[in-house]
């Protein structure tokens, strides 16, 4: 489309910025500025940019939200499960945008008891979040959380499940997770700090006392870590956790007497992870303690918890990671993924045959799923495919059934996963490594080159981002496109040395990873670089920014969601939330070494004079995780110096933060317009 409005010019007030005897300029670093009504004005006005020259695609857009709404079960329920005497359901009414959670005593016939109906609670709010519901061992009582701004800041507060009662405190500025000690009247929660946003405390409230007068069980002082509570599977124990991206640490306490004092399982030592699961009379620990760079699993006492008592029950291998365990009396369940596909394994603790569960194509997930029940035989797990619709299964580890709860519906009529090819390619990056790429699209396209084709991926924190199915991308696929996600290293879809090569001093693997994958759909005529798009968000984001610096010509349109992309000034300043934890992950730059290789990818350090795709971006005004600011700085920078007249919008949501929209819908109106500006560039505008 031509514009006939012109784009909004962000002011230059130059800033400098000095680190290691290096100055940067930063023009645009005054709009971190939130309360200034300059930095709102200014966002304000990129949003009636973008919708002044989206206004042809209004219709569309809504065409759009009613396809994708109305393939959703809009009165859809979860399969119940059994705890404790209850079973626990989540279920949606039509034209209701927020869950109910209810659960029935004794059996699935028995009375419905609404414990929260959320579409009551968020009435006057123009966000709501519930979360951390957790049920006290005598059933009457539920600690919930609730976040009416997207800071991701919760307010637990409790609720007599028997007379219905709310009580009237409040606890604020938590992470939401809370757990009830055995007695049935001490909950112990965790607060953060009030500007990093770190989780950094663990608190212990007596029922009935004043909020106030709490006691600080736990501070968690080193501001790399965060910490959190939880109970074990079989009751028996508390946990506090402390973790941060390469080490962990935990504390045990007989959950029957939360007066006690919690014992030191193993003390952190820098570089080593370990995730503890109580059974009988011993833990059961995966780590990667030996350089068992995959995970392994062992087993201790829990009379005799320090490592020196750890012995191997599952050992080290080479191609095989270890990604959890789940305990049930009869039986021990590995999660592993080899080749970059999940494996659920099956161990029976008395010596029986172990076996895998059978899956016979490349292009699935699967992955277990609510099993809180400890003494049964059946396991439930979540399977899906890029091309078939996400199921819940129970299987039983004896007898080896299989019983399907639900398989998820595709409403509308006109889905049929016969329709649909699904397979997984490989191309090879720039040093020789070969990279997965899952895709999907419609039977019977050509691969002439003429396809449009959205490439997707993540990269970072070890993430692994399996093919999954979605009923909104059928809105894509019926259109002509092919969906594809990238498996490039960052992530830990090939086990632990994935990410171990996409992070730190190595992490534009990352970007060189997508870049041949990007490469590789147009050299195999999947697509074309006129017909090819990019999409990441969060640090997906910050991939998206670093590949139309370094290879703008292969993409004909990007869109980066809450993108981080101003990592050498955000990783400098260690008062917003969750830097601190990550340097890790990129590093530390008040060491030269890191600031150098951070400067020299850091996608808003690097914006330069040349032709950058058509580009949508989008971010929240109250994101706790990225910053607004940095994709206004960087879309105001790329305003000033690129040299193209192609499509560049910043939609800022001013009501909302990290994961977008909160109700159930709302958040389809914002895929309705990232479709909407693919298809517009296809030119398919029904």
């Amino acid at each position: 489309m031509t514009e006939t409005v012109a784009a909004p010019v962000a002011a230059i007030k130059p800033e400098k910025l000095e680190k290691h005897g290096d100055v940067r300029i930063d023009n645009y670093y005054w709009l971190n500025e939130r309360e200034n009504p300059e930095v709102i004005d200014y966002l304000n006005k990129e949003n009636e940019y973008y919708q002044q020259c989206t206004a042809h695609t209004k219709e569309f857009q809504k065409e759009l939200f009613e396809e994708m709404k109305g393939r959703i079960k809009e009165d859809d329920s979860s399969v119940p499960y059994l705890y404790n005497g209850y079973y626990y359901i989540t279920r949606y009414e039509k034209g209701k945008d927020y869950p109910i959670y209810a659960r029935k005593k004794g059996n699935l016939d028995a009375p419905e008891e609404i414990m929260f109906d959320c579409n009551e609670l968020a009435k006057g709010h123009s966000y709501f979040q519930l979360k951390g519901i957790n049920i006290s061992e005598d059933n009457q009582w539920a600690a919930f959380a609730v976040d009416t701004v997207s800071r991701r800041q919760y307010t637990i507060q409790v609720k007599n499940l028997v007379t219905g009662e709310v009580l009237p405190y409040k606890i604020e500025n938590t992470t939401g997770g809370s757990t009830w000690a055995g007695d049935n009247k001490t909950l112990f929660y965790t607060r953060k700090d009030p500007v990093t946003l770190r989780s950094e405390k663990i608190y212990k409230h007596k029922m009935g006392n004043d909020v106030a007068k709490d006691e600080l069980i736990f501070h968690e002082e080193d501001d790399t870590f965060n910490t959190f509570i939880y109970k074990e599977k079989s009751k028996k124990y508390l946990v506090i956790g402390s973790s941060s991206t390469l080490t962990s640490e935990y504390r045990i306490l007989d959950a029957q007497k939360p007066d006690g004092e919690f014992k030191l399982f193993q003390k952190r030592t820098r570089g080593l992870e370990y995730d503890i699961s109580h059974y009988g009379d011993k833990f059961y620990i995966v780590t990667n303690k030996d350089n068992a760079t995959n995970f392994k699993l062992m087993e201790t006492p829990e009379t005799a918890t320090g490592m020196e008592n750890w012995k191997d029950l599952l050992s080290h291998r080479e191609d095989v990671l270890i990604e959890g365990v789940d305990i049930f009396k009869n039986y021990l369940v590995v999660s592993e993924r080899s080749n970059g596909l999940n494996k659920i394994r099956i161990r029976p603790w008395d010596g029986g045959e172990e076996y895998y569960l059978p899956f016979d194509i490349e292009t699935y997930t699967a992955y277990t799923t609510t099993n809180v029940d400890f003494d049964t035989d059946v396991l439930r797990y979540g399977y899906q495919s890029m091309a078939t619709p996400s199921s819940v299964i129970d299987f039983n580890m004896k007898t080896r059934e299989k019983t399907v709860r639900k398989e998820q519906e595709v409403l509308g009529g006109k889905f049929d996963k016969n329709n649909y090819e699904e397979k997984r390619v490989w191309a090879t990056a720039e040093d020789g490594t070969k990279v997965p790429i899952s895709m999907v699209y419609r039977k019977g396209i050509k691969m002439d080159g003429n396809n449009p084709l959205l490439l997707y991926a993540y990269g970072s924190y070890g993430a692994s981002m399996d093919p999954y199915f979605s009923s909104i991308r059928l809105s894509l696929l019926d259109r002509g496109f092919i969906y594809a996600i990238a498996h490039i290293r960052g992530g830990e879809d090939l086990g632990r040395e994935w990410y171990e090569n996409g992070k730190l001093l190595k992490k534009k693997n990352t970007f060189t990873d997508f870049i041949d994958c990007s490469k590789y759909v147009i050299e195999q005529k999947y697509t074309s670089a006129q017909h090819l798009y990019a999409e990441g968000g969060s640090a997906g984001g910050l991939l998206m920014g670093a590949v139309v610096n370094m290879a703008p010509q292969l993409y004909h349109g990007v869109i980066a969601q809450v993108p981080f992309v101003d990592v050498v000034t955000t990783m400098l300043d260690d008062s917003i939330p969750l830097t601190t934890g990550e340097y890790d992950e990129w590093g530390n730059p008040n060491e030269k070494e890191y600031y150098d290789y951070m400067k020299s990818y850091s996608p808003y350090d690097n914006v330069t004079a040349q032709e950058y795709p058509n580009m949508l971006i989008t971010t929240g005004l109250h994101d706790s995780q990225v910053q607004y600011w940095e994709p206004a700085k960087w879309v105001a920078k790329l305003r000033a110096v690129k040299t193209d007249k192609n499509q560049l919008y910043l939609d800022t949501n001013m009501d909302a933060g990290h994961g977008g929209a909160s109700g159930r819908f709302e958040a389809l109106k914002e895929v309705a317009k990232e479709y909407s500006f693919l298809l517009d560039l296809e030119g398919i505008q029904e």
